[in-house]
Order: C-alpha cells, then structure tokens, then sequence
C-alpha cells in the first residue's frame, strides 16, 4: 500500500513540474502570445526618446536602451514575427511597453553585457498557469514563415482562448551578429 502513496505522489510531482508560469501580452490588434516568466528579466515602460537607433540593422531592430548600466537591444516583436510593425500601429504611445528577456538559464553562465533582449508590445495581461504538455503545435499551414521559427506552440485556455507561445531562446538566435 505505501508503493502506491509514493506512486501517487511521484505522478502528482511530475504534474507539478509541467506546470510553468507565463506572461501573457499582446501585440494589437489582437494577437495573444506568451513567454515563460523563467526567460523573464523585466517588464518596462520606455520613453521613445531613450532608444538610441543602431544604423545598418534588421528593420525589426528599434536599437538599444540602457537600463541599469546594461544594454538591451530593443526589438519590434511585431515586425520580426510577420506582424503590423508598431509605428505603422494606429495607436502609438510616447512611451513603449518592453519585456526584458534573457537566454535561458542554461546559458545564463555565459552571459556578457548586451545580453539582454526588449521585445517592444502593446500590452501585458495576466500571468498564466499554464501545464507545458497542453502545448500544441500548430499544421504548417496555419504558420507563416516569419512566425515558425519563433513559436514554441499553442495553448488553448479553458475559456476557448487561444494563447501563441513564443520561444525566446530563438529570438536571440535571431539577433544579428556582430
């Protein structure tokens, strides 16, 4: 009888640890996406004026804000995955909204200055509980090219909402080079 208590409980701990928190944002219209809170740095409000531009990069690179003595490389997530740019948005705003990610923590050891990543969106929601194993990954052809590369999956809330999870490990892969 105790082997199936621990059986049970093993099962119970292996479900827990699916579970991982994610943040929840949009980029207008009305696309929903997601980004695991562990990738996470910072969530924060940035004057346009403190972008400082960067010539001779991608169109998606905005350029690069200072935040506490670090360089954050400041990326229209929009553009880079195939949507609206956000100064062709209807609705632009003296300041941008920027979540700070960072490589995941199996390179965090590695880490150098300008390691960090502003991924420039239109609103932050809610944090989400999200059980990894209910990601799903989406038929081909309901994938743009421009957003394959960046999406760790789906998810589909209870409510029917449907959340696109991105990867942020491949939003550095992305970044130019030196």
């Amino acid at each position: 009888m105790s082997e199936q208590i621990l059986s049970f409980s093993n099962t119970k701990k292996t479900k827990e640890s699916q579970r991982q928190q994610f943040l929840r944002f949009v980029l207008l219209p009305d696309t929903n996406l997601m980004i695991s809170l562990s990738e996470i740095a910072a969530v924060l409000k940035i004057p346009f004026g403190q972008i400082i531009p960067i010539p001779e990069m991608p169109s998606w690179v905005i350029g690069v804000y200072n935040w506490r003595g670090e360089i954050v490389w400041m990326i229209d997530l929009g553009q880079l995955l195939g949507f609206t740019p956000w100064y062709q948005q209807s609705v632009v705003a003296s300041n941008h909204k920027a979540v700070v990610i960072h490589p995941s923590s199996q390179d965090r050891k590695n880490r150098t200055s300008g390691d960090l990543v502003g991924l420039i969106i239109s609103e932050v929601n809610d944090i989400e509980l999200c059980d990894t194993s209910e990601l799903h990954s989406p038929p081909a052809s309901a994938v743009t090219p421009d957003l394959a590369p960046f999406l760790r999956g789906y998810w589909i809330k209870e409510n029917g909402d449907i959340i696109v999870t991105i990867d942020g490990d491949a939003v550095f892969a992305a970044m130019p080079k030196e």
